[in-house]
């Protein structure tokens, strides 16, 4: 194992990838000079003929990326951020997704689309946004969002080798995290949770950017004597419906932690799915926690009721306990 960033990892998976198969190459704005996030490194230097920069303008790169999986690629298409992402959204939702179904089988879109997801500090409403529940919505796609240094790289090399179309939302907060990450080839398998943290009172699901503070919470919790186990889901879909059942039956006690506003988020659909199978085994309400509905504010001291509370999970823990 070596100790890597979250950024490092995704780079790795990427030059590994180059390595292994010659048809994956990648395309987006900057990314031949390593990125806006730094999510390229060297690569366009290393891979001078596999990274390619292209114009601003997301619905191009989409399209572009689409149409060269059709043919035989597999490209890996780099949409800055969720937010800029929508303006490629017909070619995601309307093109990508239907291809599989369209043609009847006998064609697939093995096209990797990176979105950098979450709030990052003073970067306000049209930079801050999470957007996984309505790429979940959509049959047809495949939905990913790491949150540690280690599935950053075994989710990227699994999605670039997955043959439908991916949406892999990276953590805007994560870049710089450090962590244990397995030398060589790293594959980790989509649709599987990870157990973070082993807990007997209570269980917490969550997944990306919000993975540190749900840790925290359940520190904290720990401290007051209630052991909570940690799910960090880091496939959405498919997401591993097996293994927060078998946590929740073993706990009787659920909270769901996510970045996204709560109305309508992925939480809901985990809470419904607990709720009509087990629902009887609980033994305290569901709760969740997500951002309110409202833009993200721009000042340090309003943004900070969009981020996730680790005091307000420690209260829920000890309300259910």
């Amino acid at each position: 194992m070596a100790v890597i960033t979250y950024r490092q990892a995704a780079i790795d998976a990427v030059a590994e990838a180059f390595d292994r198969d010659p048809r994956v190459w990648a395309l987006g704005e900057d990314i031949g000079r390593g990125g806006t996030y730094g999510q390229y490194g060297d690569l366009g230097t290393r891979y001078a003929d596999r990274v390619v920069s292209t114009p601003i303008s997301e619905a191009t790169i989409m399209g572009a990326g689409v149409g060269a999986a059709l043919v035989g690629t597999r490209p890996i298409v780099e949409l800055r951020a969720a937010d800029f992402a929508l303006c490629a959204v017909d070619e995601m939702i309307n093109q990508a997704a239907k291809v599989r179904y369209m043609f009847g089988g006998q064609a697939r879109c093995p096209v990797v689309i990176r979105q950098a997801t979450g709030l990052r500090a003073s970067t306000a409403a049209q930079h801050s946004q999470s957007f996984e529940a309505w790429y979940v919505h959509v049959p047809g796609l495949v939905v990913l969002a790491p949150a540690t240094p280690a599935d950053n790289k075994g989710l990227l090399t699994a999605a670039i080798e997955c043959d439908d179309p991916v949406i892999y939302f990276e953590s805007k907060t994560l870049w710089d995290t450090e962590g244990e990450v397995p030398d060589g080839d790293h594959v980790t398998p989509i649709g599987q949770a990870r157990n973070a943290r082993i807990g007997g009172d209570a269980t917490i699901v969550t997944w990306s950017g919000a993975l540190p503070a749900v840790e925290a919470a359940a520190d904290a919790a720990a401290a007051k004597g209630i052991n909570a186990e940690v799910i960090d889901l880091r496939s959405l879909w498919p997401w591993d419906e097996a293994a927060v059942l078998s946590s929740v039956e073993k706990t009787g006690r659920l909270v769901i932690v996510h970045e996204a506003v709560q109305v309508g988020g992925f939480g809901a659909e985990i809470s419904a799915t607990v709720a009509e199978k087990i629902g009887h085994k609980l033994k305290a309400p569901i709760r969740r926690f997500g951002a309110p509905r409202i833009p993200v504010p721009f000042a340090p001291e309003m943004e900070v009721v969009c981020q996730v509370q680790v005091d307000g999970v420690v209260a829920a823990l000890e309300g259910m306990a």
